[in-house]
């Protein structure tokens, strides 16, 4: 199998991150990895985007508020597999990293993101990797969402491959409180950053009472 340029211990100690990622976008099968990569990007949006058609048809409302994507930047893909002790290569790139290619799914209610992502998991054609479910277990610091890595087929001009993304779900109020914690953890010098992890992590349990309770009333209003 190709390298992608450098190996691991290149990239810790002879040539800084930026330069390797300068390398690898100039890497051919690098780049194609990257285009497999929008391709189940587009694929597993057009899943999603049928499922909330289909259910505004039958039932008169979206369960999908927004669909996010992005592609991992070449960047924090090395990142990640230094993490993982990996050897930059295409073929690691190929069968470890299954996040390269990321959707959020943003959901009205806690509900909507059981429903959205068991209708996602029994479609024929895509096999469910890996679930963690932080909504029922949330992580330390608050976080809660649902993640899902899921297997799709993409398909090329002369054949089929096999694609990882990951597919995470969370509801509206559960993104806004993702957003803030996200900023705060890479920004810098940040002052009495104990206190803001407390009050996030007070937020976080906020939202998710506030999640339970206008799922409760949204099941009194159908119920009508």
């Amino acid at each position: 199998m190709q390298e992608m340029v450098v190996t691991k211990m290149e990239t810790e100690t002879i040539l800084p991150l930026r330069d390797a990622e300068k390398l690898i976008k100039e890497s051919a099968p690098f780049m194609e990895i990257m285009t497999y990569n929008r391709c189940a990007i587009l694929e597993i949006e057009t899943k999603l985007r049928v499922l909330n058609e289909e259910f505004s048809v039958r039932y008169n409302r979206n369960p999908i508020e927004n669909i996010k994507s992005r592609l991992k930047k070449p960047l924090s893909i090395i990142e990640k597999m230094q993490r993982k002790g990996l050897d930059i290569t295409i073929e690691n790139l190929q069968n470890c990293i299954t996040d390269i290619a990321g959707i959020r799914v943003i959901c009205s209610f806690v509900d909507d993101i059981y429903f959205i992502a068991d209708m996602l998991s029994k479609q024929d054609d895509i096999r469910i990797v890996q679930v963690k479910d932080y909504i029922k277990n949330p992580k330390p610091n608050g976080y809660r969402s649902l993640h899902l890595i899921v297997e799709i087929p993409i398909f090329l001009s002369t054949e089929k491959k096999l694609m990882h993304a990951e597919v995470q779900f969370r509801t509206i109020a559960m993104d806004f409180w993702a957003s803030l914690e996200h900023k705060m953890k890479y920004k810098k010098d940040i002052k009495d950053p104990e206190k803001i992890a407390a009050e996030l992590l007070e937020c976080a349990e906020t939202i998710s009472r506030m999640d339970c309770k206008m799922q409760q009333i949204h099941s009194m209003i159908e119920a009508e």
